[in-house]
This record gives C-alpha cells, sequence and structure tokens, in this order.
C-alpha cells in the first residue's frame, strides 16, 4: 500500500486527487494540507511514502516545504511528487536541486499521476516530457558545467558508464540490457552512485550528469 499526503490549496484539487487514487487499488490518501507548513507537519506525523505537493500556496509555499523535508534525516522515506499548473523554469530547477523525486503539470492526464506515483515511491523518477525538453533545453544553453568534473572522482569507469545512462533517461533493466549485466547489477551501481555523490535520487543524479559534463542533451538524445 502507498500512503500518499496530497498538499494543495485548493480543496477542490485535493478532493479530485483522494477521489482518483482511493479508486485505484494499492494508494491510500492518509492526510490532506492547503499550505507548506500544514504539510511538513502531517508528513511528520504520518510519514507517508509520497507527497504530492503543489507550489504556489498561501503562507509556507510549496518549494520551501520541499526544502524542509529534504533535509529532515527522518523523512528520508519521504519522496516529494511537486504537481502544479505552473512549468516556470525557477520552479522546477528548483524543485529539482531540492530533491524533488519528479515534477507533472496539473494538465496532465490522471492515469500519468497515478504512473507518477507509483514510480516515485519505489525510488525512480519521473518529470512530464514537456519538463524534461526545457530542462535539457536549459542544459544546452550553458556553456560551460556548473559543477567541478572532479567531483566524479570517487566514482569507478563502469559508474561514471552508469550514470551518463542515468542522465539519458534509461531505466535499470534499459541500462543492464546495455550494458549487458543483471538488472539486480545495475540496481546496486546506481546505489553506489546515490551515495557517492550524496544524491537522494535519480533525478539528482540527471542533474549531476549534465552539470559536470559528464553527459550532454546531444549524448543524450543518442542514447
Amino acid at each position: 500500500m502507498i500512503r500518499v499526503v496530497l498538499a494543495d490549496d485548493q480543496q477542490l484539487i485535493r478532493a479530485g486527487l483522494r477521489v482518483l487514487l482511493e479508486t485505484e487499488d494499492g494508494f491510500a490518501v492518509v492526510g490532506e494540507a492547503a499550505d507548506g507548513a500544514q504539510a511538513v507537519a502531517l508528513v511528520r506525523e504520518t510519514r507517508p511514502d509520497v507527497v504530492v505537493m503543489d507550489v504556489r500556496m498561501p503562507g509556507v509555499d510549496g518549494l520551501t516545504a520541499l526544502d524542509t523535508i529534504v533535509a529532515d534525516p527522518a523523512l528520508a522515506g519521504t519522496a516529494v511528487l511537486v504537481l502544479t499548473t505552473f512549468d516556470l523554469d525557477e520552479y522546477v530547477y528548483r524543485a529539482l536541486r531540492a530533491g524533488a523525486a519528479g515534477f507533472l503539470l496539473k494538465d496532465g492526464e490522471p492515469a500519468d499521476l497515478v504512473r507518477a506515483i507509483a514510480l516515485v515511491a519505489r525510488g525512480e523518477a519521473l518529470l512530464a516530457p514537456a519538463v524534461t525538453r526545457r530542462l535539457i533545453a536549459e542544459f544546452a544553453g550553458r556553456p560551460e558545467p556548473r559543477v567541478p568534473a572532479a567531483r566524479l572522482d570517487v566514482l569507478t569507469p563502469r559508474e561514471r558508464e552508469v550514470l551518463a545512462l542515468v542522465g539519458g533517461g534509461l531505466t535499470n533493466d534499459e541500462i543492464a540490457a546495455r550494458l549487458v549485466i543483471s538488472p539486480a547489477t545495475a540496481r546496486t551501481h546506481v546505489g553506489r552512485l546515490l551515495t557517492k555523490l550524496d544524491a537522494r535520487d535519480r533525478v539528482q543524479l540527471v542533474v549531476v550528469a549534465y552539470e559536470t559534463g559528464l553527459i550532454t542533451p546531444r549524448c543524450a538524445a543518442r542514447m
């Protein structure tokens, strides 16, 4: 059972999301919050698997709440999926760097949201296609990497290879097939990357892969 907290200042949105999830097998909505402060308190109380978090809310906004949740070691088991009507770059990049496990727009299909929650609950990452395009375009416009490549010195050659494939958007199964290794070995490599690079999830690994220059949008397009 995937336990979910819904954080959105619009009651109608929360009610719709609750109905959507409660009609699906394997999901339980354990609480609702109308602002970021309520969301943080509720997450600390209920320890859900996933928080579906809006960006713009009164008082404490969703991104500030995200920062607080990610910074709390006691909440390491909770993934935050940002769901918003706004796809402005400033929201996308701040959310990803803060540790959001995914970023979806509210104009998507209901089935996409259900799938996204299931994915982030098991440690995967998901970005809306429009957000992914904007992210790649933003990295493509940078003349130089923003993070020193020396950050990758702690990695073995194989781990660099796996990081590049993660940056290209490949799943563990796809990485296993590409490198002719078992899915379990691929998962082990990804786990070591998370530890060595102090990354919360795969989304942050993608950011590191781009920001260190290990992968470029042109390379990603060929994967």
